[in-house]
């Protein structure tokens, strides 16, 4: 009887399953390796352009930071100045204002009628005064009334009295005070509108 000793065939087939099956598992190592390696330059150079943007904005912000400092000196100093502009306007408005009230109080005023007391809170006035006669008070009630400076014109009291043998009325008279910028703007308006129109 004839013997075959299929071991060395088995052997060898063994052999070239291992060797195939080594040559597959390099073969994907190569390609799994080669990709990562791919992956990685991509990214070393995605990571190089952003470092280099990055440098390139910290030289421009280099470049431009005495631009914008400047400009944060002349945003400051704009407000400092506003501010400054702010106060003289107040201080101008202070100054004139009761100037114009007593310029109009003295335009107003009739003859034989004169003021004893006068006393502001706010943006109200209040006038005390003597007249020789009822009548010089309420002219001088009907022209603070028709002033624009003047608004709520109200006699508070008018009583007859004595003074050195000489008859006076005794008064006093509240009003609201009209800043003089309103008045300002309300005659700017008044006469722009009066103006008249050209055929």
């Amino acid at each position: 009887m004839l013997t075959i000793n299929l071991l060395p065939v088995r052997e060898a087939r063994r052999k070239a399953g291992l060797r195939q099956y080594f040559m597959q598992l390099l073969l994907v190592m190569i390609i799994v390796g080669g990709g990562v390696g791919l992956f990685h330059s991509r990214l070393m150079e995605k990571s190089q352009r952003t470092q280099g943007r990055v440098t390139q904005m910290q030289s421009d912000i280099e470049q431009f930071a005495p631009q914008v400092a400047q400009v944060a000196a002349f945003k400051q100093r704009k407000s400092e100045l506003e501010k400054k502009i702010d106060v003289i306007d107040g201080l101008d408005k202070a100054r004139s204002g009761p100037v114009r009230i007593m310029d109009e109080l003295a335009s107003r005023t009739p003859d034989r009628l004169w003021l004893t007391r006068i006393s502001t809170r706010g943006d109200t006035i209040a006038l005390e005064g003597q007249s020789l006669d009822n009548e010089l008070v309420a002219l001088f009630l009907r022209s603070l009334g028709e002033s624009d400076y003047f608004a709520g014109v109200d006699l508070g009291a008018a009583k007859l009295g004595e003074e050195d043998g000489l008859k006076l009325v005794h008064f006093d008279i509240d009003a609201k005070l009209v800043s003089p910028a309103l008045v300002r703007k309300k005659q700017q308006v008044g006469s722009s509108t009066a103006a008249p129109a050209k055929s």
